[in-house]
């Protein structure tokens, strides 16, 4: 008996993806994470312009080789010298290169690192219906598709701007000493390759972008699939999930064509300037030696010179397409961590931690209350019907409440909202700090089985796990075990069971020792062949503490000190078990359903 069409109880909505964010906020985020890392990274600027220059020597030695052959002064010392020069150079730059790219990569990947750490913390306290509003393969595309994309372009992007920039500048300051007519060469090739950039950035990023959301898209459907699986293979949807999955792969392919399109375009216009400079130094290398005005060897230093442009403008360009690419993902990422609001649940508002005396269940003999719900309103998007309408429920501290109602009735969203997960539109909601949710799917993380009955508590010891487990009925589990605490489960080790799931997740409750304790329809994945198992494990988690428990079988509710029955939003009914049972009502009508008898039996 779930509650609504997803598992945060709300109807399917369109997608509303999440932000992106734009440059200023973008260049803050990459200036506060260079904190720490900027005396590396002038390093990495020094040394990369050192190499570069170290460059210059080869063209300029080539050139007086040439011209003391022309004069019939080159001999086989001058050959070695020039040889030797050329030598030194060679090893000396690629020296230099190879420690600029090893100083980069670390700076780098450290500051990538905290990115994508503060990418995962704030991912964490995200509202769950912004998530699922936006879709899972959003944030799941920008946690690996995006971060893939800046770990494979950080280390090409600032070597290159460092390096590229200080050649350029030292060569064109070299053509000129030649002569300057020379210099005229490189300015005049200049204007295509302004307008070769000029027209990248105005195709590219937008080529990007697409490609990014389609690629965000196919995660969607991929994730959906996996997730889903049980469903699929229960009702025989394989073939309908794969034409999903194909046609949203199928989807990013003109995207990405697209984007390899404008690739090539891009490269085909930087080697027309890369020609015409070419031909520009022959014709006035030709006329300057004609005239006397030059020597053979200066047009041959010169032509060099320009030679060894390409490799920098191109590599300069190319990081652009590079930087493009990355700074799509950039902004993406940084869209998530500047995302308004501090922690999950407490975004808009109306939510006090630790409402009064919610700790304990006596105060001098005074009524203790550890939750209020007071005229609480919240809905899904502008315009979707209200999920709750006007709800208010108090519950003393030490007491168990059991939530019933037909699915849609708003239990589930109930439930999270006084978990902090989702935030009401209107009302007050008090609770305690110390507040555990166990949902009805349970997931088991990739690790050991200590490692997952420890997640709120890492300090256990093996005693306190031990008995976590005999007090919810599930000390037996380890007997099953090949290695007891020490198994590996999850995604790539043994796969529990959805009962044995469900126990490890109550253990957990034990172990971590709420005050308020919600279990979501906790005990409905096992289904009846271990109904009473999960029952009595779950009346164990919950004693001893206040309870607000999502009843998926009314016996649950039978258990509890109070019974509240919601229907569209609204809480309809709320009083005892027998109270209930014994009125003319939905609670009595459901009991008759359910225990197969009449009203009041």
């Amino acid at each position: 008996m779930t509650d609504e069409h997803t598992p945060s109880g709300r109807p399917p909505a369109t997608p509303d993806p999440l932000p992106i964010a734009d440059g200023r906020a973008t260049w803050r985020q990459v200036r506060e994470v260079s904190r720490g890392h900027r005396l590396a990274l002038l390093a990495v600027v020094v040394i990369g312009l050192v190499s570069a220059a170290i460059g210059l020597v080869t063209p300029y030695a080539l050139g007086r080789l040439v011209d003391e052959a022309t004069a019939g002064t080159a001999d086989l010392g001058t050959i070695a010298t020039v040889a030797g020069l050329m030598v030194a150079a060679a090893a000396l730059g690629a020296a230099g290169t190879g420690v600029t790219v090893v100083l980069a990569a670390r700076s780098y990947q450290r500051m990538l690192a905290e990115l994508r750490e503060r990418l995962v913390a704030r991912a964490m306290v995200l509202p769950q219906h912004v998530v699922e509003r936006a879709g899972t393969g959003d944030l799941v595309s920008r946690t690996n598709d995006d971060v893939t994309a800046i770990a494979d372009a950080a280390p090409q992007i600032i070597p290159a701007f460092t390096r590229a920039g200080f050649t350029i500048v030292a060569t064109l300051a070299g053509i000129t000493a030649l002569d300057w007519r020379y210099a005229l060469v490189p300015l005049a090739a200049l204007p295509v390759w302004l307008l070769t950039v000029r027209w990248y950035l105005r195709t590219g990023p937008r080529i990007y972008r697409h490609e990014r959301a389609a690629m965000s898209g196919r995660a969607q459907q991929i994730t959906e699939s996996v997730r889903g699986y049980p469903t699929i293979a229960g009702f025989d949807l394989s073939a309908r999930r794969q034409e999903a999955v194909l046609g949203a792969s199928w989807a990013v392919a003109p995207h990405s064509v697209r984007a390899r399109t404008v690739q090539n375009m891009f490269s085909s216009r930087l080697n027309l300037a890369e020609y015409l400079g070419m031909a520009g130094i022959l014709v006035v290398g030709f006329l300057l030696v004609g005239a006397g005005a030059s020597t053979i060897g200066a047009a041959t230093t010169a032509m060099l010179f320009f030679y060894r442009l390409f490799g920098p403008i191109n590599q300069l360009l190319f990081v652009v397409d590079v930087l493009q690419s990355a700074l799509a993902s950039l902004h993406r990422i940084v869209g998530i961590i500047t995302m308004p609001g501090g922690s999950r649940g407490r975004e808009p508002g109306a939510t006090e931690i630790d409402g009064p005396g919610a700790r304990g269940p006596e105060n001098n003999g005074e009524r203790v209350v550890a939750v209020r719900v007071a005229d609480v309103t919240h809905h899904y998007g502008p315009g979707a019907p209200p999920a709750l309408d006007d709800v208010s429920l108090t519950v003393d501290a030490g007491r168990r409440v059991a939530v019933v109602g037909v699915s849609g009735a708003g239990k589930t969203t109930l439930a999270a909202v006084i978990a902090g997960i989702h935030e009401p539109q209107a009302g007050t909601v008090a609770r305690p700090e110390r507040t555990a949710v166990v949902s009805q799917e349970a997931h088991v993380f990739v690790g050991t089985l200590r490692d997952n009955l420890t997640l709120a508590t890492p300090d256990a010891t093996d005693e306190q796990i031990r008995a976590a487990l005999d007090t919810t009925g599930a000390a037996g589990l380890l007997d099953l075990l090949p290695d007891g605490l020490d198994t590996f489960v999850g995604g790539r080790g043994l796969e529990l069971t959805a009962a044995q799931a469900q126990q490890v997740a109550l253990a957990r409750i034990v172990l971590a020792d709420p005050d308020l304790a919600i279990l979501d329809e906790a005990t409905a994945e096992a289904g009846s062949t271990h109904a009473g198992l999960l029952d009595r494990a779950a009346d164990a988690a919950l004693s001893g503490r206040t309870g607000l428990v999502i009843a998926h079988r009314l016996s649950q509710a039978a258990e509890c000190d109070l019974v509240v029955v919601m229907s569209e939003g609204r809480i309809v009914q709320r009083g005892t078990h027998e109270e209930l049972r014994d009125a003319d009502g939905p609670y009595a009508e459901m009991w008759a359903a359910w225990s197969g008898g009449r009203p009041g039996a």
